[in-house]
């Protein structure tokens, strides 16, 4: 063990400690969030309505971008933002157009929006 004066014990705790708050790690989704995304994308591209996808891990969100093609913009993105769990709620739909079709706090309702009867309607 290293011996060590009370004034470097401070400090390595305090720097471990900031460091640990800066440099927590991007925002992911995990693997019930992934696999309720992947059902409702499976099930568009099945019907030839989507191609490629694409997932960001930011430190504030994670982003999961659903595109007809490749070379495009993304028809749609699931945002999970966990600053707005409290409020709006962690999840959000978003149009390429940067319009929120469904925001809520459980990813199974805000995905709804993508129900095959919603579209036929519009």
């Amino acid at each position: 063990m290293v011996d060590m004066s009370d004034d470097q014990a401070i400090i390595i705790e305090a720097f471990s400690q900031n460091s640990f708050k800066k440099h927590s790690g991007p925002v992911a989704f995990n693997r019930i969030e992934l696999n309720a995304i992947l059902r409702v994308y499976g099930q568009m591209v099945a019907a030839g309505e989507w191609r490629d996808y694409a997932i960001d891990h930011l430190d504030d969100k994670a982003v999961f971008s659903i595109f007809r093609r490749t070379a495009e913009i993304p028809l749609y993105r699931v945002e999970k933002n966990p600053k707005l769990a409290n409020r709006q709620g962690a999840y959000s739909v978003i149009a390429a157009s940067g319009l929120i079709l469904k925001r809520g706090k459980e990813l199974r309702n805000v995905l709804k929006v993508f129900d095959k009867k919603l579209f036929k309607i519009v």
